[in-house]
């Protein structure tokens, strides 16, 4: 407000400069200079005039003024920094099947991202948050990893499949967990979201057998399936192109609940912003 008057030497159009009534501008003023305990402004029939304690106070008032500007500026740059690029940690299942739609809808709202995604399964996808590669992360295991914040986005359900050449898929009866269990299978590596939940649901049948192979992605247990090598448990969302057309059929399993949460994380106390935020925005919109 005094620096307004300053401006125009009135109160009047000090006032209309800001959008207020001039009695209001002058109650400003008496609360400043209550405030202060000195007269900041001469009011006459020919205008409004800064007293020497009035333009003391403006110099000090333009001083703030702009060094909350200065402050503005700064910050706006820190957030269009933030704002042109977003990192992205996700575990396999997500990266090849959910994470390219979500991204091509981020890339609708936000075409000047940058975004670079990092692969790698659930327990690299931690790791990378816990080192600050990462603006936030999706994971496929039974909880949130220590030390991360997380919300849910999906839900998946694993399935045993085998090759058509297997004696399982040929099969009338649904295998029984135990026999699952001692069986060797085509299986993710350890820390993955998928051995995770299946150790887990197996683990009231013996545990899991010593595995015929251990592939470090999806595709590639998915690759040794469909050659014949053996059976295997993948997400659902990775097969539905092979059981269409046959090159895998699915195996049912009675007793045993082979379903998991697919989430949203981010180290502890530091939920997402910008890019990261939007990205989480559009995975909740979707099913």
């Amino acid at each position: 407000m005094l620096l307004a008057v300053a401006r125009h030497g009135s109160l009047g159009a000090a006032a209309r400069e800001i959008g207020i009534t001039q009695p209001a501008a002058s109650s400003r003023i008496r609360s400043m200079e209550r405030q202060l305990g000195v007269a900041l402004v001469d009011r006459s029939p020919r205008g409004s005039r800064l007293t020497d304690a009035g333009a003391l106070v403006t110099d000090w008032a333009r001083r703030i003024v702009e060094a909350a500007e200065a402050f503005d500026a700064g910050a706006q740059a820190l957030r269009g920094r933030r704002d042109s690029r977003l990192r992205v940690a996700a575990s396999m299942t997500i990266a090849e099947y959910l994470l390219p739609g979500w991204l091509i809808a981020l890339r609708a709202e936000r075409p000047d991202t940058a975004v670079s995604l990092q692969a790698g399964n659930s327990a690299a996808v931690a790791e990378r948050l816990f080192a600050g590669g990462a603006d936030v992360g999706f994971v496929e295991g039974l909880a949130v990893p220590d030390g991360l914040d997380g919300v849910v986005v999906a839900h998946d359900r694993l399935a045993v499949v085998a090759a058509p050449s297997h004696p399982w898929a040929r099969r009338r009866a649904p295998l029984d967990p135990a026999e699952l269990a001692a069986t060797p299978l085509v299986l993710r590596e350890r820390g993955s979201g998928t051995r995770q939940v299946l150790d887990a649901a197996l683990a009231a049948h013996g545990g899991l057998a010593r595995p015929l192979l251990e592939l470090a992605s999806t595709t590639a247990v998915k690759a040794a399936a469909v050659s014949g090598a053996g059976p295997a448990v993948l997400s659902e969302l990775a097969i539905t192109e092979e059981l269409a057309s046959r090159r895998l059929v699915a195996v049912p399993v009675a007793g045993v609940l082979l379903r998991r949460d697919l989430r949203a994380v981010w180290p502890a106390g530091h939920r997402p912003t910008g890019p990261a935020r939007d990205l989480l925005s559009l995975t909740r919109d979707r099913p």
